[in-house]
């Protein structure tokens, strides 16, 4: 089960909050691809144009006759060889239109989702009610959350037109309905600040000083990069060498033989 962060409608934080079981923290990377790409080029207009040589002004007659001057033939001064003259295979208006299927689609939302809780970049809020436009509010929640000079999704659970005007105003923030939001604008956004009626699932009683994963990790971090002391340890004394027992040479091993006596016994 993945968690978020839970704030309340003033940005102060109350805990964790369980995101609903389709949070399963699976990403699939080719529907990802095949998401972002299609909505990359369906932002495209298409109006891109260059002329050819029968779109150019000029070129009605020879530039000068076909023989006798030395000089190579030409037909037209607006041939694409000549400067000024027409463009050969330029681009012309076309759509970049891309569809994909709904299911991939989907799926693509729903891993984009699921990249966000494994990074703990989704913040879940109480409902956002502005009785009017005010800049100046969203912009001390965004803060509260640490979320200031970042790019900031913001989704409601209904079309919020203050929410929308409030936000639109302060650079890196857009401002959209939970149900409208694509894979491309999830995979945009550094956090992603969404009202707990959009999301369906429910807060963790009593665990309101539990640190998220991504706050887990960045104590790791830290803590991996203070110096650790090592505890020195005594090595015992080493005992006194004893003397090398060493083979006998052969003067030492050959005992002193007694001298035979000359002549007989007297």
């Amino acid at each position: 089960m993945l968690e978020a962060l839970h704030y309340t409608a003033a940005a102060k934080k109350k805990g964790s909050y369980a995101l609903p079981a389709e949070f399963d923290g699976k990403v699939n990377q080719s529907a990802l691809y095949l998401s972002v790409r299609a909505y990359l080029n369906n932002q495209r207009h298409g109006t891109h144009d260059v002329r050819t040589r029968g779109e150019v002004s000029g070129g009605n007659q020879k530039p000068w006759r076909q023989k006798g001057t030395g000089r190579a033939r030409q037909g037209s001064t607006r041939a694409p060889n000549w400067p000024g003259g027409g463009k050969v295979f330029g681009p012309t208006p076309r759509s970049y239109r891309t569809g994909i299927p709904r299911k991939v689609r989907r799926l693509a939302r729903h891993s984009a989702f699921n990249a966000r809780a494994n990074e703990g970049r989704i913040h879940v809020i109480e409902a956002l009610e502005f009785p009017e436009p005010k800049t100046s509010r969203l912009a001390e929640i965004l803060g509260q959350m640490d979320l200031t000079g970042k790019k900031v999704l913001v989704l409601t659970h209904e079309t919020r037109p203050q929410v929308y005007l409030s936000g639109r105003n302060i650079p890196g923030v857009r401002v959209t309905r939970f149900a409208d939001v694509s894979a491309y604008e999830i995979m945009w956004a550094e956090g992603v600040v969404v009202e707990e009626a959009a999301l369906g699932g429910h807060a963790l009683a009593g665990r309101g000083d539990r640190t998220t994963t991504r706050e887990k990790r960045a104590k790791k971090a830290v803590a991996a990069k203070k110096p650790v002391a090592k505890a020195v340890t005594k090595k015992p004394a080493k005992a006194a060498k004893k003397p090398a027992k060493h083979a006998p040479s052969k003067s030492e091993g050959k005992a002193a033989k007694p001298k035979k006596k000359e002549g007989g016994d007297a």
